[in-house]
């Protein structure tokens, strides 16, 4: 596997090196070693496993107590995986990092503690993704951001997406900025 920084400090690409034929695939993962060689010392508490529709976009989440940090990829479809550098103090406070994972690009990315998140399902087929995340849920301690706040100024590659109710009442980042959570 190949580890390397993406745009935003912390932000990481892992590209995958799958083993294929005409039986199909095999792909490591997950390789503690490699990661902390790379920088990424988390300690991974919990997996999720995500299914979305075609046209389906989720986020921006994000949890903050405890922080969460996540370890995405797409194990059916494709995504336009985004993460929005949440912040205070970052020198890329309110800027984003976007790349698309799919089941055939074998790409992941390590979105730390301290970065919303958000994707949206590319194509006419449905998306699962897994994440290991560094923080188990806690419901009292998520935010959210709304995703398509004219501050962040995401270019998200679909029209007209479907969006849930809770989605639609997020926040705006100017909100945000004005009260956000104790970060590591």
């Amino acid at each position: 596997m190949q580890i390397s920084n993406a745009p935003l400090a912390g932000l990481k690409i892992i590209k995958l090196k799958l083993h294929g034929d005409a039986r199909g695939f095999f792909v490591e993962r997950y390789q503690q070693a490699a990661f902390a060689k790379a920088g990424i010392d988390a300690v991974f508490v919990q997996d999720n496993h995500s299914r979305s529709a075609p046209n389906i976009l989720r986020g921006l989440h994000y949890q903050h107590t405890p922080p969460q940090g996540k370890l995405v990829g797409v194990v059916r479809g494709a995504v336009w995986d985004v993460a929005v550098d949440i912040r205070p103090d970052s020198k890329t406070f309110g800027q984003h990092f976007g790349i698309e994972l799919s089941d055939e690009n074998a790409t992941l990315l390590w979105i730390p503690a301290g970065f919303a998140h958000g994707f949206c399902v590319l194509g006419q087929s449905v998306a699962d993704m897994f994440y290991k995340c560094s923080g188990e849920y806690n419901a009292a301690g998520e935010g959210g951001i709304r995703y398509d706040d004219p501050d962040l100024n995401i270019p998200w590659p679909i029209e007209n997406p479907l969006i849930s109710t809770r989605d639609e009442g997020q926040m705006s980042f100017a909100d945000y900025k004005k009260s956000p959570p104790e970060w590591l």
